[in-house]
């Protein structure tokens, strides 16, 4: 893709994020849109582009309205929408449609309308996993994490560490869910889901959703909002069986996407002035931080440690709270992305100052899938 041909001229959540018993989970799709396209201006008509996970496109663009001419339904899980962004923007350079709308909702909580999330017998991990009571998130996650944790050298604490990290930056965020403030004590004492992780080294489960809206460079030159350039994008997949991974200590998928939004920028490390990582578990961002090349293998736990993704370090990680403090309704790729736009619209709660580029990463299923997108505020 050519840097920064396209960009985002439109994006915002759900109206309320946390708990919504009030809304089903399509109409939280449609609040999101509509939201987003207030903010960058456009009507339903103007769309010709949809694209979305949890629900399907089809629905999604009935309930709205929209015929498109160009759909996505790519559901890799929680990264989804870093994949989805980086397809509409192909679509669009090609010519396929020219105004794209990317939707997420989901009823994580309230389960209104929510549709039912369950494994089939017949799939690979009906198959080979399930039968051994490997059954969800937390069970799956501790296959890698505690091969990591042993080869790597990194203790609970600093595991707990990433959580406390994540809540002084939540702290600044006032649509965040939890805010006050932890210590690596207050993590370990919380209560045991799955070792080693404790209940504040998970998600939180919420209601609420996002939306995208994407153009070309030169028609966003006109929308009300300043335009927020795509500079590289990056996507790959590795095995819908975490028991699988090529190596439990590294995410094949997360390095072969970073590498392709890295090379696709043009940019180094040292380019990058903030960074979103997926954090559906406190083990997410260190593994992000290494396989993305942020750190060397085995650096990353120290290096949260020394805050440096903390207020005032030098890599902001995670500014709005992250999926352990601010909300994760499901598939959290969605708010990775929102944050990322308004850091660097420059209206982010916690705002970096002087950034410039943004790096959005995330991770679908258990390791099984990756998308990784890069942003940048300054015009081509």
């Amino acid at each position: 893709m050519k840097q920064k041909s396209i960009a985002i001229v439109g994006a915002a959540e759900t109206t309320e994020l946390g708990k919504i018993p009030d809304m089903s989970q399509i109409a939280l799709h449609a609040d999101a849109a509509l939201n987003a396209m207030t903010d960058a201006g456009l009507k339903p008509s103007d769309i010709d582009g949809v694209a979305t996970a949890g629900e399907s496109p089809t629905e999604t663009a009935h309930y709205l309205g929209i015929t498109p001419k160009w759909v996505d339904g790519t559901s890799v899980g929680g990264c989804s929408f870093m994949l989805h962004v980086r397809h509409a923007a192909a679509a669009i350079n090609e010519g396929l449609c020219s105004t794209v709308l990317i939707t997420h909702a989901e009823s994580g909580r309230s389960r209104v309308g929510a549709r039912r999330f369950a494994r089939s017998p017949q799939s690979l991990q009906g198959q080979f996993e399930l039968p051994y009571g490997v059954t969800n998130p937390p069970t799956m996650f501790t296959i890698p994490v505690l091969r990591y944790m042993k080869e790597r050298g990194v203790t609970e604490e600093q595991l707990a560490n990433v959580a406390v990290v994540q809540r002084e930056w939540a702290a600044m965020n006032p649509r965040a869910s939890f805010k006050d403030p932890i210590t690596v004590d207050d993590v370990l004492n919380s209560r045991m889901i799955a070792y080693p992780f404790r209940l504040l080294m998970c998600c939180l489960v919420t209601d609420g959703g996002g939306a995208l809206i994407l153009t070309s460079a030169d028609r966003a030159k006109d929308m009300p909002q300043k335009p927020v350039y795509i500079l590289g994008t990056g996507e790959s997949v590795e095995t819908p069986m975490i028991s699988q991974m090529e190596d439990f200590t590294s995410s094949k998928a997360f390095r072969v996407s970073g590498a392709q939004a890295f090379s696709e920028a043009g940019i180094t490390h040292n380019d990058v002035d903030h960074l979103m990582i997926y954090d559906a578990f406190a083990h997410l961002p260190l593994y992000g931080l290494e396989d993305l090349g942020f750190c060397n293998p085995g650096e990353a736990a120290d290096f949260i440690w020394e805050r440096n993704t903390a207020p005032g370090g030098k890599l902001p990680l995670n500014t709005n709270g992250g999926g352990l403090s601010y909300m994760h309704s499901g598939m959290y790729g969605m708010y990775a992305l929102q944050e990322s736009v308004r850091q660097m619209r420059g209206s982010a709660p916690a705002q970096v100052d002087g950034a410039k580029i943004s790096v959005s990463h995330g991770v679908g299923g258990m390791f099984g899938a990756s998308g990784t997108i890069i942003f940048s505020n300054e015009a081509p």
